[in-house]
């Protein structure tokens, strides 16, 4: 006797997580990465002997424990967290972006960010059934205060994203109109969360205005990750805020979310701040060599000023040049199809001098 057919278990998984794309992270291997904003120094020789002797002997048959909180501690002096601040780890930021969003899902809420803009935000929106807000910057990647303002009062989001400075323009907006957007979210009872990703490549962060007028900021969430610090593949995010706020997005917090392996190396780490600070330094020295390079350079038809390890340039045909450049062994993101204000635009991690030599080259043999 033949057995009944089975319903078919894929109909129990969500139509909308079905239409969903997973993110795609595709094989670098023999290419020269300049698509990921990834620090490209290492440890030197005798941190990389200290941090395996401090890696190896950790217990890691048991669960992590105490030395989360003096992860936490050290992240908050790092950062000079404000006085009466919190702070919640995370497994990278894009985890934290995940949880406070899923801490507001509620029905017909809305969430609210620029764009062009970090991919995830709208992501995670739909992930939890929340209803993304894009609202256009201007032709030149500039905060339009109006429109903001106007679409805040609108659609009263639950929670404002702002990427300071911005992916993928590199983009730091000026901080009256930020702050008079912030103001606005206040007004609605929302929050705001400042997506400090690039921090050690900007000019100036928003912990200051935190710090100096905390009741003004006491719906701001400050975002941080050692990504770009230079441990990304750590996954490493770290967010900073009122503590009646970030106690709740803790509720949501997976246990033991942070390794003892990446809890550890995040501490050797900021003890050893000043070779990372070292590091930084050199990429913003380069990038400046960068950005004059790629000025000069016959094809390239706009470069945009950059707060951050990346610089957003346009061409004329950038699916050509992208594809051009891959031939040469480097990798670069074509963000064209992202958004109709990118058209023709690539984004170019900063690298060393040398990676950048070769990412120039590659791109000049390619527009």
């Amino acid at each position: 006797m033949t057995p009944p057919t089975a319903p078919d278990p894929l109909q129990r998984i969500r139509p909308d997580v079905r239409a969903m794309r997973a993110y795609p992270i595709p094989d670098a291997t023999g290419y020269l990465k300049m698509d990921a904003m990834e620090n490209p120094f290492g440890l030197p020789p005798a941190l990389q002997a200290a941090l395996g002797q401090r890696l190896g002997a950790l217990e890691i048959n048991r669960y992590p424990g105490a030395r989360q909180g003096d992860l936490r501690a050290a992240l908050a002096a790092h950062a000079g967290a404000p006085q009466g601040s919190a702070l919640l780890l995370g497994n990278g930021s894009d985890e934290l972006i995940s949880l406070v969003q899923m801490a507001c899902a509620q029905p017909g809420v809305a969430v609210l960010a620029p764009v062009p803009g970090f991919v995830y935000y709208a992501m995670a929106a739909q992930q939890h059934g929340l209803r993304y807000v894009g609202v256009e910057l201007d032709g030149e990647f500039q905060l339009r205060e109006q429109a903001m303002l106007d679409a805040i009062a609108a659609h009263r989001p639950a929670v404002t994203f702002l990427a300071y400075p911005n992916n993928p323009t590199a983009t730091l907006w000026d901080e009256g109109v930020v702050q008079r957007i912030v103001d606005a979210a206040a007004a609605q009872g929302g929050i705001v969360v400042m997506d400090e990703a690039y921090q050690p490549f900007a000019s100036r962060s928003w912990i200051a205005r935190m710090r100096a007028e905390p009741v003004r900021n006491g719906h701001v969430l400050l975002l941080r990750t050692l990504s770009k610090f230079g441990l990304a593949g750590v996954r490493l995010g770290y967010l900073i805020g009122p503590a009646a706020l970030v106690h709740e997005i803790d509720k949501l917090r997976p246990p033991y979310n942070v390794s003892v392996l990446n809890c550890e190396a995040a501490l050797f780490a900021l003890e050893h701040a000043g070779v990372f600070a070292a590091q930084a330094a050199e990429l913003r020295a380069a990038r400046a060599e960068l950005l004059a390079a790629l000025r000069a350079l016959p094809g390239v038809l706009k470069v945009w000023d950059s707060e951050a390890n990346m610089v957003l340039v346009r061409v004329r045909d950038s699916a050509s040049a992208h594809a051009g450049m891959a031939a040469r062994k480097v990798l670069v993101k074509n963000v064209s199809t992202m958004h109709p204000l990118l058209a023709n635009c690539l984004r170019l991690t900063v690298g060393s001098a040398a990676d950048n030599a070769q990412m120039l080259a590659a791109l000049q043999a390619s527009l």
